[in-house]
């Protein structure tokens, strides 16, 4: 499970305050009206704290800065691709072997921020902090293990880093936008990579 954003206050016992998960709650709610209605790129803190009716310190205070509260509207989504390649189905949930396992994640990742497009591409974050978003170090580390699985004497993380970059939101979103090129096509160039490196 992905931690982008600042937990609720909990109470003296330790369970998360009423008012706090209320609060979260009804922005995020706020959040999702304003990329429904607008897009995520007039997801602001302001917009939110207007649309909620609450100030914008509450935005603040709940989710730090703009991009925990996109990573925040991404959670659901992300939440759900993660369950698919940690316990899901085969091949890309365990009962396959590490192999298939990695030629299914690169085409499941591209598909799964496609679908999400416009928030992934609004909750990008600044270059000193991209590879600190919780989620990304999971895949990450999800595909430097079956790396290493199948190629134990391999630089792992590094390959790992490598493979990832192939289906890069930003890159996959330039690529369809600016290049013409069709998602099976970068599809076909991770199975093409991953092929490659495990031959």
């Amino acid at each position: 499970m992905i931690e982008s954003t600042p937990l609720p206050l909990a109470g003296p016992d330790g369970r998360l305050r009423a008012d706090a998960v209320r609060n979260r709650a009804l922005l995020l709610e706020a959040a999702a009206r304003i990329a429904a209605d607008r897009g995520a790129a007039a997801i602001t803190m302001e917009s939110v704290a207007a649309e909620a009716g609450v100030g914008k310190g509450t935005v603040s205070r709940r989710f730090g800065d703009r991009n925990g509260l996109l990573r925040a509207l991404l959670d659901h989504a992300e939440i759900q691709f993660q369950q698919a390649f940690l316990s899901g189905p085969p091949p890309l949930g365990p009962g396959a072997d590490a192999a298939s396992r990695l030629r299914a994640f690169g085409p499941a990742l591209l598909r799964h921020e496609h679908a999400h497009l416009d928030l992934y591409l609004a909750a990008e974050p600044p270059p000193d902090r991209r590879y600190a978003v919780p989620a990304d170090q999971l895949r990450h580390r999800h595909v430097a293990m079956l790396v290493r699985e199948v190629l134990p004497d391999a630089d792992a993380d590094l390959l790992a880093h490598t493979l990832l970059s192939s289906v890069d939101v930003v890159l996959a979103d330039h690529l369809v936008r600016s290049h013409g090129m069709s998602l099976e096509r970068i599809e076909a160039g991770w199975h093409d990579l991953a092929d490659r490196l495990l031959t």
